[in-house]
């Protein structure tokens, strides 16, 4: 389907059933649930690709997103969804558990042959894969001693290629020490740095959908998984299948983060809850 330019749309409504259809189809897509009370959020961001497209309505719009052989406007789509909130050493608590508790739990049961397989999921503009690989240098004294391979993925393709980039601001800056900016930044002169090459080209970045399973099978043997605060845009079913997918992505013993609002138990009863310091985490029991 192709669209002929013309005047942008300035008054364009959507109607509780083509909020409900739309919704429908972008659940199935991404696992995603929105309720009526995100119609005004969902609403405007729909509306702002229809003017993109030059759609002439709602239908017309949604036949393309669902039609079009390259999906290109449905990763607009979903690029302009996704909520994107995150600095470095966020919940740093789960950090400490990672370094003191998890990376030597792990290094007492396993060949120093086999690699230490880290995801991050959702890793928006890269703040967290970052934050992990920094805190595995700087307090893990065996890190010299593993090969760590550290995934980054997200479903929203603008936000991976921030990430990639490595290039942030004071906000998401703040709780970095200097000694560390220092060492793991470089200035670009306009109040903004970039992190250093070594860290970027070690975290492997993908545009990936976890509700896909073509999607998601690159990943297994995973021993640690940062899945923090997607889950709580996922209806109980959807929350589900996402823990059954990270259950078998994930090595016999290997730990899973969530956000300190998740908790495993209302999901699932696959995963063991382990407290390491002042956070809990979540265990695929030994074989």
């Amino acid at each position: 389907m192709t669209h002929a330019p013309r005047a942008v749309i300035n008054q364009i409504t959507i109607s509780n059933e083509e909020f409900a259809k739309f919704c429908e189809f972008f659940y199935r897509k991404t696992g995603i649930n929105y309720h009526q009370s995100k119609k005004y959020y969902v609403d405007r961001r729909i509306i702002d690709r229809m003017n993109k497209t030059n759609s002439e309505n709602f239908r017309d719009y949604f036949t393309f997103i669902r039609f079009q052989g390259s999906g290109e406007e449905l990763q607009f789509l979903v690029n302009a969804m996704t909520v994107n909130e995150t600095y470095f050493f966020r919940e740093d608590y789960q950090f400490e558990a990672l370094v003191k508790s998890m990376l030597p739990n792990l290094a007492r049961t396993r060949r120093a042959t086999k690699p230490i397989k880290i995801w991050s999921v959702p890793c928006s503009s890269g703040e967290e894969p970052y934050s992990i690989a920094i805190n595995i240098l700087e307090k893990w004294d065996q890190a010299d001693q593993w090969d760590i391979e550290i995934y980054a993925s997200d479903i929203d393709s603008k936000i991976l290629a921030e990430a990639r980039a490595g290039l942030f601001g004071a906000r998401s800056l703040a709780r970095v020490p200097p000694a560390l900016l220092s060492r793991y930044f470089v200035s670009t002169g306009e109040g903004s740095y970039r992190i250093c090459d070594e860290l970027r080209g070690s975290i492997d970045f993908s545009l990936i959908n976890i509700v896909d399973p073509m999607q998601t099978r690159k990943y297994t043997d995973i021993d640690i998984i940062f899945c923090r605060n997607l889950l709580i845009y996922f209806d109980d079913i959807a929350r589900r299948e996402a823990v059954e997918m990270f259950y078998e992505t994930m090595s016999p013993g290997g730990y899973i983060c969530l956000g300190h609002s998740e908790s495993m138990s209302r999901m699932t009863s696959l995963f063991v809850p382990r407290k390491f310091g002042d956070t809990i985490v979540y265990q695929k029991p030994e074989e």
